[in-house]
């Protein structure tokens, strides 16, 4: 199967993040702790060149804590200070304010020097569909002034909100690009479900994540330890016994693999197959 979803707003959607650029101090990237790497739009460090960077890696609580540590250190030492969290959580967002004011420090002191106080930091918030970029912005504010929901493509358009008194955030659309560099990156996007369902195979998309899984010794006893399923033997014989484990049957008391296929990603998206991790350092 092959993995791409580039449709015509988001062409539209890189112009105006280009003219958005000359309103904003910070670029707050929203990424997915699971693929920290995949997961990221090239074409963000591209549009937001020196600006100043932050990169939230959201969804930690789904994420494995050492590899989260491991690509903490990675952005670190590359110039973009990052914050592993659970977007959904405020009391986890409870340091996002000072890693902001800290993260603009440099210009909001040359603006002192220049007589201008009292400005507003303004952040674009920034990421691939379904990341949590609303979500994020709803639990820091404390309101649901953001739109959200749980499939991509649900912001549409510019959004301002006011954090506090010296915060304004821009929220913006999901952005994916044209081409992704290999199909293992548009597998783990499709994985997480940064692109829609409707637009694949979910039974394929599932047969292809027990393979993923088992193929790393970290998470190769996910089947057994969630389902009661060995999970060696052909990936489709394997989602079959998912299926018929969780009572995922048909008349006549045939799985349906359609359904035993969503349970599998349910429960992987949701964190119910354990913490994981899609990719390390050491696999860039």
């Amino acid at each position: 199967m092959e993995y791409q979803w580039y449709p015509g707003h988001m062409t539209k959607t890189i112009r105006e993040l280009q003219e958005n650029m000359k309103l904003i101090d910070l670029v707050i990237e929203i990424a997915d702790a699971r693929i920290p790497y995949s997961g990221r739009n090239p074409e963000i460090d591209r549009l937001a060149e020196g600006k100043s960077r932050l990169i939230f890696l959201g969804k930690d609580d789904l994420a494995d804590p050492a590899q989260t540590e491991r690509w903490s250190a990675y952005f670190r030492e590359r110039g973009i200070m990052p914050y592993a969290c659970d977007l959904r959580n405020r009391s986890s967002l409870k340091g996002a304010g000072a890693v902001i004011r800290e993260a603009v420090k440099e210009k909001t002191e040359r603006l002192k020097r220049r007589g201008i106080t009292g400005r507003p930091i303004r952040a674009m918030v920034a990421g691939i569909p379904n990341v949590g970029k609303s979500t994020f912005i709803n639990s820091f504010s404390g309101s649901s002034s953001a739109k959200t929901g749980n499939r991509p493509g649900v912001t549409k358009g510019r959004q301002w909100i006011r954090i506090s008194k010296d915060i304004q955030l821009l929220d913006t659309p999901g952005l994916l690009w044209p081409k992704f560099e290999n199909r293992e990156t548009g597998q783990k996007i499709a994985f997480i479900g940064s692109m829609p369902d409707t637009i694949l195979d979910t039974a394929e998309l599932a047969c292809e994540l027990i393979v993923f899984l088992r193929e790393r010794d970290a998470y190769r006893d996910f089947s057994e330890k969630r389902y009661g399923v060995a999970c060696d033997g052909e990936p489709s014989s394997v989602l079959k016994q998912i299926g018929r484990a969780r009572g995922c049957l048909r008349a006549g008391n045939v799985v349906d693999l359609e359904k035993a296929a969503r349970v599998l990603l349910d429960d992987f998206r949701s964190g119910r197959l354990g913490r994981i991790t899609l990719e390390t350092v050491d696999e860039i």
